[in-house]
């Protein structure tokens, strides 16, 4: 067998895609495993996320040790995890953390009634952390500034034509994302054909090249601060990395079309903007992002008044 530029890839190589490892974890408490991975998934088509008829959710992921595909499905209250790929010992010692093991609620005082019915409808929730900041920064830096169609697009684009075949008996179309050399070197024309601009494509690009130091970083301080002395990245887009790869209760998602208001509606019933916002989470700081994922929970939602933002074909400018 072939692998890249023509060259043999090893039988033993070849083994570790298709050989299967396997874990059972039982969670300290309430686990609601489809509220842990859903933040890893963009959109319908996502390539590096399934959820079959069964239920069992399936992942993809490039590890330390190399691309793996981790299967996770829960029954009589134990999570049990397959994997394969190079990196399948890896997902499964870090699967449960990605499911929340390592969250500590225990600061978290509920001031609003609206988010104690919210915690009592869902006493599962976790905010779990994957260990990997390049598969959560490109994908948020796609989704900077427009609608999650367009960006969600441009992913999967991205990732059929770049990403790796996910290991193991993955469900079809399933892609791994690529090593930070590969996003360095994808030409500007099929960032356009994606639909990303050259701003988008360039906060990857030069991203990708310091990858391995945002890899590294220790604290979700530490990848702030790496985070946002890179051009193009700001507030937003560091607190949606440090959401999914730290599993950062307190990472405010400021800047985002929708969230402010979200907010305001649901603890007052007025909208309001990011500084009001601020304001109404002050008293849970330490854990601001949990108590705003309380709020998308609670289903509670402002009229609409105005035009919502359109999608923008870049392939069509």
């Amino acid at each position: 067998m072939l692998g890249k530029g023509g060259d043999e890839v090893p039988a033993r190589a070849r083994d570790q895609r298709h050989r299967c490892l396997r874990r059972a974890w039982v969670p300290d408490g309430p686990l609601d495993a489809g509220l842990a991975l859903a933040p890893h998934k963009r959109g319908s088509g996502d390539p590096t996320w399934r959820q079959t008829g069964d239920g069992a959710v399936w992942r993809t992921s490039r590890t330390p040790g190399g691309p793996a595909t981790l299967r996770v499905s829960v029954e009589a209250g134990a999570v049990h995890g397959q994997a394969w790929g190079p990196g399948a010992e890896w997902a499964l010692e870090s699967m449960p953390a990605m499911l929340g093991a390592l969250d500590d609620p225990s600061g978290f005082s509920v001031r609003h009634d609206v988010l104690a019915e919210a915690v009592r409808r869902h006493p599962g929730l976790r905010i779990g952390r994957t260990g990997r900041v390049m598969e959560a920064l490109v994908p948020a830096v796609l989704e900077q500034k427009v609608v999650g169609r367009e960006a969600w697009r441009a992913w999967r684009w991205l990732l059929s034509h770049y990403g790796e075949p996910a290991p193991g008996p993955a469900p079809e179309g399933m892609r791994v994302v690529p090593e930070p050399v590969v996003w360095r070197q994808i030409p500007t024309w099929h960032w356009h054909r994606a639909g990303a601009e050259a701003v988008r494509a360039r906060t990857i690009a030069n991203a990708a090249w310091h990858a391995d130091k945002l890899e590294a970083a220790a604290t979700t301080q530490e990848l702030d601060r790496l985070l946002r002395a890179l051009p193009g990245i700001g507030v937003w887009t560091s607190a949606e990395v440090r959401q999914r790869a730290f599993g950062d209760p307190d990472a405010v998602s400021v800047g985002d079309f929708h969230l402010a208001k979200l907010v305001g509606y649901a603890l007052t019933g007025e909208k309001t903007d990011d500084a009001g916002m601020l304001r109404l989470l002050e008293p849970y700081q330490g854990h601001r992002h949990r108590a705003t994922v309380l709020v998308w929970l609670t289903g509670l939602r402002p009229p609409a008044r105005g035009p919502r933002m359109p999608a923008r074909d870049y392939r069509a400018f």
